[in-house]
């Protein structure tokens, strides 16, 4: 196991982005950077022994500036969507900037995953951190983050969240990154194989993808996928979720006691023979399969459009901020906001 560093970039005032690669005795590679604190490379042995780079993201630290999909990104305050870009904390209202559908998505336009953090390697991994001065982004408090990326033993990828603000605020940080187990840039995802760890769903009202409040079950529609199934198998139904977001992009409350570590997803390739388990202690799962990336151009010299990857986002519900059908993701002040989602492969 051993961290290198190198440089990967200038940011727009001329700082130094510097790459990270971590390797492991199993030869599984994990490569994270300091501008956004952002997951940008995870090669994984597939069955015949060659190395596959599962997460789509892009050649250079610069090209992580624009980033419109928020390719392997770190989210926050606020992972998914708050409607109107507001809510009440202790009676006061909080406003945000709305940057899609008068929503505040993944925390307005100024998020976490364009900021750049400190860096300190650690044994197996590397450890980010950044201070969120009061009112940045809008939200209250100073925060205090930090984000623990390890490459396991065992070939997992652990994302570690941790924080504490001096006020009551928002805490729902999340990793956006998009996977293709086929390998990056191979193309369409829909014959790869999901199963998620839940059996009910968060409905969205509209376009907009605001939850109506309700806990759906998936039996019977579309959106069931407690048994392993193709992506793409109903994607594209005659069903009003998937036509009003263009495909998956919806929120998933998973089948585990609140606040134990456990099972949120599983995907597989017949192609590579490459698992993926996806652990957290989060509420929820946001399944996304890439429905809006245009022409995006990524590693390898690869085009990356519709569909080219899913995300399996560990949250707390959309909007639950405004919504008390859900567990709230406010942060007391003084107390430790402490979250861990793993991704662990495999080859069958």
């Amino acid at each position: 196991m051993g961290v290198e560093r190198q440089e990967f970039g200038k940011t727009k005032d001329g700082q130094t982005i510097s790459l990270f690669t971590v390797t492991n005795d199993h030869g599984m590679v994990m490569k994270v950077t300091d501008f956004g604190a952002v997951l940008v490379s995870v090669l994984v042995p597939d069955k015949t022994g060659n190395l596959k780079d599962v997460v789509l993201g892009y050649e250079k630290g610069e090209d992580y500036q624009v980033n419109k999909p928020h390719f392997g990104s770190t989210i926050g305050r606020n992972g998914n969507r708050i409607d109107q870009a507001a809510f009440l904390l202790n009676g006061k209202k909080v406003q945000l900037t709305a940057n899609e559908n008068e929503n505040s998505l993944h925390s307005g336009p100024n998020g976490f995953e364009y900021m750049m953090w400190d860096a300190k390697p650690t044994e197996n991994g590397v450890t980010f951190k950044h201070h969120s001065p009061d009112g940045e982004q809008g939200f209250p408090g100073n925060f205090d983050i930090k984000v623990t990326y390890t490459l396991t033993d065992d070939n997992g990828v652990e994302i570690h969240y941790e924080g504490t603000s001096d006020q009551d605020t928002v805490a729902n940080m999340t990793n956006h990154s998009y996977f293709n187990l086929n390998g990056a840039g191979s193309g369409c995802v829909n014959d790869q194989i999901m199963q998620l760890n839940a059996s009910v769903y968060t409905p969205v009202i509209d376009s907009k993808s605001i939850p109506t409040g309700e806990l759906a079950p998936v039996a019977g529609t579309p959106m069931d996928f407690t048994q392993a199934k193709a992506i793409g198998k109903e994607i594209d139904a005659d069903f009003e979720q998937l036509q009003l977001t263009g495909g998956y992009d919806h929120n998933f409350v998973l089948d585990k006691e609140d606040g134990t570590f456990g099972l949120m997803a599983k995907a597989y390739s017949e192609t590579t023979g490459i698992v993926m388990e996806a652990f957290t202690d989060c509420p929820a799962v946001q399944f996304y399969t890439g429905n809006f990336i245009k022409e995006e151009h990524g590693k390898n010299q690869a085009v990356y459009t519709k569909r080219h990857g899913f995300c399996l986002e560990s949250q707390h519900c959309p909007n639950a901020v405004n919504d008390t059908h859900f567990k709230q993701p406010f942060l007391k002040a003084g107390e430790k906001y402490d979250t861990k989602t793993l991704y662990k492969f495999s080859v069958k």
